[in-house]
């Protein structure tokens, strides 16, 4: 049977991009099926007690951009810990990739292409014209899934992915669901990795 993991994530997020790369390794390694979910991260931060980065103390701060710089040097990728267009809102960058699954396209080319945009290029993915370009470059009819993005359907999908999340005990992004198993945080993909390879039970609280 082929495992089903439930991908949380929102488009701003710093850890999502750090950790897109591997997860997809580890899902393609195992043959696994991966059902993107955007949600509102502000939604899931209301129930896990989460605070936006501005908000937490002076240490903590400090050691997030530490976190950063040390993953994308463990990941092999670049960062800038204090892109240009950040904080951006994620909504219609995740409506976008809400909209590509919900038209039946594998979005994880995208979404690489976006996370970098934050945090690699310097990019702003709160405008329309720039999520275009990359839908162009990543072979989607950018106009279509654009319009799609602005409907009211997409925007309850989103809502019900995060209520989604919430019942999956997510308490950030990005979030693996296995089995109702989640996996919290990009520095969890080799436990999602060696779970995949035992097909061990999930574990409980």
């Amino acid at each position: 049977m082929t495992a089903v993991v439930d991908y949380y994530i929102t488009s701003a997020s710093p850890f999502t991009y750090l950790g897109h790369g591997a997860l997809r390794s580890v899902t393609e390694k195992h043959g696994a099926r991966v059902r993107v979910k955007p949600v509102n991260l502000m939604g899931l931060w209301e129930i896990s007690g989460a605070v936006p980065p501005a908000k937490r103390p002076p240490v903590r701060q400090r050691l997030r951009l530490v976190e950063l710089q040390r993953i994308a040097d463990f990941r092999g990728l670049p960062i800038n810990t204090s892109p240009k267009h950040w904080p951006v809102d994620p909504a219609l960058s995740d409506h976008v990739i809400t909209a590509l699954v919900a038209a039946g396209h594998d979005p994880m080319d995208y979404m690489g292409r976006v996370f970098s945009a934050v945090w690699a290029n310097e990019e702003n993915i709160a405008d329309a014209e720039t999520l275009a370009r990359h839908l162009k470059a990543a072979g989607f009819d950018a106009r279509a899934i654009l319009d799609a993005a602005g409907t009211e359907e997409i925007a309850t999908i989103r809502a019900r992915n995060t209520q989604d999340a919430v019942a999956a005990d997510a308490v950030g992004v990005p979030t693996f669901v296995l089995n109702g198993e989640a996996f919290f945080g990009q520095d969890r993909v080799e436990y999602l990795d060696r779970a995949l390879e035992t097909g061990r039970q999930p574990f409980t609280a």
